[in-house]
């Protein structure tokens, strides 16, 4: 599905990772996500080739992106997420598989609600464990901005794959992913988001930069509470909280495994139709879950 989205970055003028870095490198920024369908954003790339260039490696335009998410014994990095404090840490080890190349990254929020990204390089060998060095990067890294220990030991949590394109600004200070085929795996478990369900995601210094400014124009809105690290542990059953998710796991069209009939932990496709969804929330006797799915005649997630 995704062949339709690269084809059309073919009118996009190319900018290389050195380009990229310079005008658009982001460490420090707001971000907004939208989950919108693929034939949406082949329809709105027109309004995006004039202001935006396409990153390009290799004559690549497209790329695999694996990340291992880390957290403690009692999930803190989840739950202060859903819980929505502003003082949060999440810690991932992220593989680009097209170039060999792997970070262990630490992403905190800062007083201002600004998003701070430090990383260093990782061993590709080690991605699904943190070694002594990366420890010590994770509590200085943390240290350094919230002036307090980080006194969490990190364990492997949930993985996630998925095809990524990136776009930026020709004016510089912003850019915008587009992430796609993503899958979510935890241990004995495994789900897939659906092939024509995308994750666009802004990065600019106020939040509100020329892609947000397009995506309004064409009635696509942030959606709130989208990190991919916690929709996928709500989805793959890993928690038993997580309705300040579920907006977000309903435009992903996703079913948590925790609401799913047979209760087993096992490989699944998210429920790609309205009824279908229904027919699970019924089954289950889940009364809670009919304010969140659409009104009937809404079938796409993204509207609106």
């Amino acid at each position: 599905m995704l062949m339709n989205i690269e084809k059309s970055l073919q009118q996009f003028q190319p900018i290389s990772l050195d380009q990229l870095n310079g005008k658009a490198g982001m460490m420090e920024r707001l971000d907004n996500k939208y989950v919108i369908r693929e034939a949406d954003l082949l329809h709105a790339l027109g309004d995006f080739a004039d202001l935006f260039d396409v990153l390009e490696i290799a004559a690549q335009r497209m790329f695999t992106y694996v990340t291992q998410y880390f957290d403690d014994e009692n999930l803190c990095s989840y739950h202060d997420h859903q819980r929505g404090r502003r003082k949060r840490c999440k810690v991932r080890v992220r593989s680009y598989n097209d170039s060999d190349l792997c970070y262990l990254e630490v992403k905190m929020k800062d007083k201002r609600g600004i998003t701070v990204k430090k990383r260093i390089r990782h061993n590709t060998t080690g991605s699904s464990q943190l070694d002594g060095p990366a420890m010590r990067f994770v509590r200085d890294t943390y240290e350094t901005l919230y002036r307090e220990p980080f006194r969490h030991s990190l364990d492997p949590a949930i993985s996630m794959k998925y095809q990524r394109m990136t776009l930026v600004a020709k004016q510089g200070g912003e850019r915008m992913t587009i992430d796609g085929a993503i899958s979510l795996q935890a241990t004995g478990t495994s789900l897939s988001v659906p092939d024509n369900i995308l994750i666009l995601e802004s990065k600019s210094a106020r939040g509100n930069g020329v892609a947000d400014k397009i995506l309004r124009r064409l009635h696509q809105h942030p959606v709130p509470r989208c990190s991919k690290y916690c929709v996928g542990m709500a989805a793959l059953g890993q928690v038993g909280k997580f309705n300040s998710f579920l907006p977000a796991l309903r435009r992903l069209e996703i079913v948590p495994l925790a609401l799913s009939p047979e209760g087993q932990l096992k490989e699944v496709r998210a429920p790609a139709t309205l009824f279908q969804r229904a027919v699970l929330a019924a089954s289950n006797g889940l009364d809670r879950l009919a304010g969140v799915l659409p009104l009937a005649g809404r079938e796409s997630p993204a509207a609106g």
